[in-house]
């Protein structure tokens, strides 16, 4: 069996290879994208927890400070931190 390459058939293959690379490129740089948008979503769930405990730590306080006579900004913190995690709890 004897093959014959001429100038059409070498342009169409590297053709043919260069769409292969290109398309192998395009799903790498898509996979990446996606791994490092799921990492950023893991991270950002990470620092909503955080902060959720470290605002009921702090309601914790100012409910200790309300229950030993403080009144007037540590009233209205304590209503404002509770409206914020009730509406947090129905979102």
């Amino acid at each position: 069996m004897h093959i014959t390459l001429d100038a059409e058939k070498i342009i169409t293959l590297v053709s043919v290879v260069t769409a292969v690379i290109a398309l192998f490129k395009y799903y790498n740089k898509g996979h990446k994208w996606f791994m490092k948008t799921e990492a950023q979503e893991t991270e950002i769930q990470s620092i909503k927890d955080e902060q959720e405990i470290l605002t009921k730590g702090i309601l914790a306080c100012l409910k200790g400070l309300s229950q030993q006579g403080c009144n007037g900004p540590v009233t209205s913190a304590i209503e404002e931190i509770e409206e914020h995690l009730n509406e947090k709890a129905h979102d």
